[in-house]
């Protein structure tokens, strides 16, 4: 039974958790609120870098009179770590601090915690709660759980596309098809994933840059497939050296500067394997921005966790037809600017 309380709470600390939003990665968005009963909330916290200290960590930094953790409730995002990895075990922690109850949204899916720190707090004689706002926890975390449940990194799918459903015009441009609104949200998501994809022709046309910018946040490293090196060497994700840049290939294997050249042995070449050199490093969640041929492989493939499209009010009259999803559910609708921002999962 989910008490108002403990929702309420739950809520605060998966506020605080998002703090950590492309900073964290390939760690978790995790936050603490400590709660006593006669002072209210004494503590927060939330993981705030990547091998910096955990949310529990940094919540009971903050509170002012630590004899009020022996009479408290710790709300924790997920289930608090029980190994020692680039910080010591924040369940032996909470131990230590003789905090009596903790209630905790979703269960770490590594094996190297998979429900041992909950056992270890409940074997210290600690009460736990688990599954409060489980759902918001798991969408909250979803590039960290696929990352673990799936092998791969979780795949967002992102185009606009013109009110009779064109992506580009005839000669391949598309500027501008969605409203500056919607431009600027897209910067936001390219800050939220680590990776960012495009296919070659868009490249090739629109010679993106595929950075951050009015926005926030780091560069996602740039995914480029060019089996056979043919791009332009002059193209700007090879010239621009704010952000790395990933070149799968069949040619070579060598690194320079922001520039890394990742060879794929013949005959592979399948977005399989680019997905498992991806997930081996450490990247959890990937960006797919076009075109519509590469849209549409990834879909194909059943490669996709989320669909996000800007329909605008733009008519092309001709051009490259959208993407077609297959197998999908509408989640939700928006207004974005003078767009319409629909946001599909598959069924």
């Amino acid at each position: 039974m989910q008490s108002s309380t403990d929702v309420l709470l739950m809520k605060r600390a998966l506020q605080i958790a998002r703090m950590g939003e492309g900073k964290v990665a390939p760690n978790p968005l995790v936050g603490c609120v400590l709660v006593h009963p006669e002072y209210g909330i004494i503590g927060e916290g939330w993981h705030q870098i990547f091998g910096g200290p955990h949310a529990e960590v940094n919540a009971i930094r903050s509170v002012q009179n630590e004899d009020w953790l022996r009479e408290s409730t710790a709300y924790v995002t997920l289930e608090p770590c029980s190994h020692f990895g680039k910080t010591p075990p924040c369940a032996d922690l909470l131990i230590e601090r003789g905090i009596p109850r903790v209630v905790i949204c979703n269960m770490d899916p590594n094996p190297l915690v998979a429900g041992k720190g909950i056992e270890k707090l409940r074997s210290a004689g600690i009460e736990v709660q688990t599954g409060i706002l489980e759902k918001e926890g798991a969408h909250l975390n979803r590039f960290f759980l696929t990352s673990f449940q799936k092998k791969r990194p979780f795949i967002t799918l992102k185009w606009a596309q013109t009110s009779d459903g064109f992506i580009a015009r005839e000669d391949g441009s598309s500027k501008w098809i969605s409203s500056a609104e919607s431009r600027l949200r897209v910067h936001k998501w390219r800050a939220e994933h680590q990776a960012i994809l495009v296919g070659s022709g868009t490249l090739q046309t629109d010679d993106p840059f595929l950075t951050v910018r009015g926005w926030k946040g780091r560069s996602p490293v740039r995914i480029i497939l060019d089996p056979d090196l043919k791009l332009h060497p002059n193209l700007n994700v090879f010239t621009d050296q704010t952000s790395k840049t990933w070149v799968f290939n069949q040619v070579k294997e060598e690194s320079a500067g922001h520039l890394t050249f990742k060879q794929l042995k013949p005959p592979g070449f399948t977005l399989s394997d680019v997905l498992d050199i991806l997930q081996k490093a450490g990247i959890q969640s990937l960006f797919v921005e076009g075109g519509s041929r590469m849209i549409q492989s990834f879909i194909e493939a059943g490669l996709w966790d989320e669909a996000c499209v800007f329909k605008s009010p733009v008519s092309f009259g001709s051009g490259t037809k959208a993407p077609a999803l297959q197998n999908h559910l509408l989640v939700t609708s928006e207004r974005s600017g003078s767009d319409i921002l629909e946001t599909y999962h598959p069924q």
